[in-house]
């Protein structure tokens, strides 16, 4: 009887350190602040709206930089005069050209 006393014990041991561990990794992950975040719908909004505002931005200033680099590059392959690519290029350009003016 001594000795299923002395395995529960154990048990109970084990048990409530693997509660506390498990404890910390709920405190650890901030899983109250992700909580408290999804039930306040107000400050969820704004955060998204802002977030959805940075990545345009981003994406904005991304396809401007990647747009002015493959600009750059078609006008070095217009300058090193290469007949069939040049040709093709140049009448993009000029397209491009007349419709901004």
């Amino acid at each position: 009887m001594n000795t299923d006393c002395d395995n529960s014990d154990k048990d109970i041991t084990e048990l409530r350190s693997q509660v506390e561990y498990l404890a910390t990794i709920v405190h650890g992950a901030q899983f109250t602040e992700y909580l408290d975040l999804i039930n306040d719908t107000r400050r969820l909004l704004i955060l998204n709206f802002i977030l959805g505002l940075t990545r345009g931005l981003g994406m904005a200033i991304g396809f401007t930089l990647l747009g002015a680099l493959v600009f750059y590059f078609l006008k070095q392959i217009i300058v090193l005069n290469l007949p069939l690519i040049s040709d093709f290029i140049a009448d993009i350009v000029r397209l491009v050209q007349m419709q901004s003016i």
